[in-house]
C-alpha cells in the first residue's frame, strides 16, 4: 500500500476539507463512486487518493454539469484506461526486455521478418482510388 492509498481521514474531515456535506459522501458511495476503507467498527476512512477521486467528481458535478450517472461512467472509463495503460507498460517493457537482450525473440529476428520485392509493394491509394466529381470526364446529354 502505497502512503496515498493509505486510510488516514475521517467523514467530516474530508467533508469540511471539501466543504460538501457528509451526507453528499455517503451518497457517492452509496453510487459506487467511491470506495473508503473501514475500521473494524465500520467508520470511513479516507485516503488522499480517495479525497482526489472526490475532488474530481466534484469538479465533473459542480463545473461541468455533468450528472452523477455521466460521472460514473467517466469514473469507470477513467479506471479502464488506467488499467489498460499499466498493461501496455508491462508489455511494452516485456517488449524492451526481449528484442534488447538474448532473449528467443532477439535470437530470431532475423527469420521473423518477411522479405518483400519492392515491384509487389503498392500505394494504398491505388487501392482505395476516390472518384472525385472535378475529376470525371465531362458526360454530354443527347
Amino acid at each position: 500500500m502505497t502512503s496515498r492509498a493509505k486510510p488516514l481521514y475521517q467523514i467530516g474531515v474530508v467533508a469540511e476539507m471539501l466543504g460538501i456535506h457528509p451526507q453528499t459522501l455517503r451518497l457517492y458511495e452509496k453510487k459506487g463512486l467511491i470506495n473508503p476503507s473501514r475500521t473494524v467498527g465500520r467508520t470511513r476512512l479516507y485516503s488522499a487518493e480517495d479525497v482526489e477521486e472526490i475532488q474530481r467528481i466534484l469538479r465533473l458535478t459542480r463545473d461541468l454539469g455533468v450528472n452523477l450517472a455521466g460521472v460514473e461512467i467517466v469514473i469507470k472509463m477513467r479506471r479502464q484506461m488506467l488499467v489498460m495503460q499499466r498493461e501496455m507498460e508491462t508489455l511494452s517493457e516485456y517488449i524492451r526486455q526481449e528484442l534488447g537482450g538474448d532473449g528467443p525473440a532477439r535470437q530470431n529476428r532475423e527469420e521473423a521478418l518477411v522479405r518483400v520485392s519492392r515491384q509487389s509493394l503498392r500505394k494504398l491509394d491505388e487501392f482505395f482510388e476516390v472518384t472525385r466529381p472535378w475529376d470525371a470526364p465531362d458526360i454530354e446529354g443527347p
